[in-house]
């Protein structure tokens, strides 16, 4: 369909709202057709009575064909609905040809919808972009563009197109000009940035100076965008990636806290290693690691009672660790309970019976017991 180009990376943005069939990638990344893409990349529903029409149905179930869209004939939205329902299930060739058929039919119905129109041209746009076909995507959004100026996706998809076919600057205003209407666009955000780079390698310093004009965008059309009703989809979509960018971010401080830990205790510097260990913990209470490194801490100031529990905590999580019977049996050795700490390094010389440490400490454990029940000074059992 066209002359077949390779598309510009696609990454979701600030109003996710269905995942894509397939997503556009660079010549070094491809998605498969289940992967989720950018919501501006969906063919538009249209509204009826200010509200967005019904979902269709599953394959078996036509009832969507018959739902109002916008102010198009039942004739045409028909059509435009079987398009939607063709593209959502990644049959973007049929899904086309479906959209043509409105186009020309509203032509000879004289539909002076411009907002339907766009609309099509539009979603036909994003067909042609998911097949590769930049050319035609561009052609298509321009005369949605010219129906309806400012409109959000016929830019996004334009600009993406552009990129597909280097033709790095007219992209960039397009991108630029998304994020005046919508700066939630993290496609525009990260196209932008990217694309900044290249044409400052491809134009130099003075690559601004080459750009074409960025159109500003008349309040009106940023507060008329603002206000549209958000539907529960991308208030689903936007608390789900809340929740991802939240997670990301424990994660990141959860690995340079351990990482701070790690490294004070190479110092010798058990206390301040005592803090970091014990934020991870605030953040991940399931690691087991961290467990068996705060238990080296508290051996190394003689916190004995509180090395046993963290080693019991790691072996409630990992009940074969040798690293948590090791340094449980040093701090039974620290309390004096060395029937306990016997035990705990012959647990560890069954797991593993090449760990020399755990056999040096059995022989002195094993003599201090001796000793103990000489005296009749024996700790019983607590394990």
């Amino acid at each position: 369909m066209g002359n077949t180009q390779e598309k510009p990376p696609v990454s979701g943005g600030g109003g996710i709202t269905k995942p894509d069939r397939t997503t556009a990638g660079t010549a070094n990344t491809t998605r498969d057709r289940n992967s989720p893409g950018n919501p501006h990349l969906e063919p538009e529903k249209g509204l009826t009575n200010g509200t967005r029409s019904p979902e269709e149905g599953s394959a078996a179930d036509t009832s969507y064909l018959d739902a109002p869209a916008g102010a198009l004939p039942p004739h045409l939205a028909r059509l435009k609905n079987e398009g939607n329902h063709l593209f959502k299930h990644g049959q973007f060739g049929e899904a086309l040809l479906k959209y043509s058929q409105a186009i020309d039919g509203c032509a000879e119905a004289d539909v002076d919808s411009t907002e339907d129109l766009c609309i099509l041209y539009s979603n036909r746009a994003a067909c042609y972009l998911k097949d590769g076909n930049s050319t035609d995507c561009i052609e298509d959004c321009t005369k949605a563009l010219e129906l309806q100026p400012f409109s959000l996706k016929p830019l996004l998809r334009r600009a993406m197109a552009y990129e597909s076919l280097e033709r790095y600057r007219k992209a960039y205003v397009d991108y630029k000009t998304v994020l005046q209407i919508d700066t939630g666009v993290q496609a525009a955000h990260d196209s932008v940035h990217r694309i900044t780079k290249m044409l400052i390698e491809q134009d130099g310093p003075e690559w601004r100076e080459k750009l074409p004009v960025i159109p500003v965008v008349p309040l009106s059309v940023q507060q008329k965008h603002r206000e549209k009703p958000v539907s529960a989809e991308v208030v689903q979509a936007r608390a789900a990636k809340a929740a991802l960018d939240e997670a990301r971010r424990k994660e990141a401080r959860f690995t340079l806290l351990k990482q701070d830990g790690n490294d004070l205790v190479k110092k010798g510097l058990f206390e301040e290693a005592l803090v970091k260990y014990s934020e991870c913990l605030t953040i991940k209470p399931d690691e087991c690691s961290l467990y068996t490194n705060r238990a080296i801490c508290l051996l190394k100031l003689n916190r004995y009672a509180e090395a046993k529990q963290d080693c019991d905590s790691a072996l409630q999580l990992e009940p074969s660790n040798k690293k948590a019977f090791y340094r449980r049996a040093l701090a039974y050795k620290g309390l004096q309970d060395y029937l306990s700490a016997s035990g705990d390094l012959q647990e560890v010389l069954q797991l593993d019976p090449n760990v020399r440490e755990a056999e040096q400490e059995l022989e002195v454990v094993t003599r201090l017991l001796r000793q103990s029940l000489l005296d009749g000074t024996a700790h019983t059992a607590t394990m």
